[in-house]
């Protein structure tokens, strides 16, 4: 396999993607024809807080773990990153530092665009201005979606809303369940969703009493979509 060229897969997963797909062939082509391919092994640090911005990503393949550092110096998961979707732009809109540490998750493959070859596309394509901005009012929404689901919503439909959020980005249908192909513990889940572990846990045995989930080591297995979203609507 050529490392400097996407695989098939690969291209399908960033040509479908909600955001890159909606753009013109002309605009997507010019993006692609900058990008270079980094295929990166597991914990693979990407980037820090507080450095400055010098590339626009997508990914390819795998998953980007966006975190933060408690005041105790313990590594918070906010986030993942999934296959399809960019990041890295806003640092290069304003000039100001990285606000998280990126790291991969799993074997990933990234298209980098360097921070001179982004500004080129935006000089050379107004279009691309309009649709970064769709993009991150559409991050804005999601962010004021996470606050309100924190400040109203029990643990349990967090947590159900989570799980099907996953299953829809990394879910790898099995006969009649869906196995999440992200490799995930439960301290993971319960940081992105401002929980204990142990709550988290209690919950889960919850959702597999009620046949909405399987619990595995580092996977979870969807055996409901409906019980599960009846869960989420709670």
């Amino acid at each position: 396999m050529n490392s400097t060229v996407l695989t098939i897969p690969e291209r399908s997963n960033i040509e479908s993607g909600s955001w890159f797909s909606k753009l013109s062939a002309p605009l997507r082509g010019d993006i692609l024809s900058r990008a270079t391919v980094r295929r990166l092994g597991d914990n693979a640090l990407l980037s820090c807080r507080g450095e400055p911005a010098e590339e626009w990503v997508g990914v390819a393949k795998g998953a980007v773990r966006v975190s933060s550092v408690s005041l105790s110096g313990k590594q918070i998961t906010l986030t993942y990153v999934e296959p399809g979707t960019w990041f890295g732009d806003i640092s290069l809109f304003d000039g100001m530092p990285r606000t998280h540490d990126a790291t991969t998750h799993g074997d990933t493959t990234l298209l980098v665009v360097r921070k001179p070859d982004f500004k080129e596309l935006l000089s050379r394509h107004s279009e691309l201005y309009e649709a970064l901005l769709r993009l991150n009012c559409r991050r804005l929404r999601l962010m004021f979606d996470v606050v309100e689901d924190l400040n109203t919503r029990p643990l349990a439909s967090r947590l159900a809303k989570q799980i099907l959020l996953l299953a829809r980005s990394y879910g790898v249908p099995q006969g009649e369940e869906i196995r999440i192909g992200l490799q995930l513990a439960q301290e993971d889940l319960a940081q992105m969703l401002g929980a204990s572990r142990q709550r988290v846990n209690q919950e889960l045995k919850g959702f597999e009493r009620d046949g909405a989930v399987r619990v595995e080591p580092t996977r979870l297995v969807l055996l409901s979509k409906e019980k599960l979203m009846a869960i989420a609507a709670r």
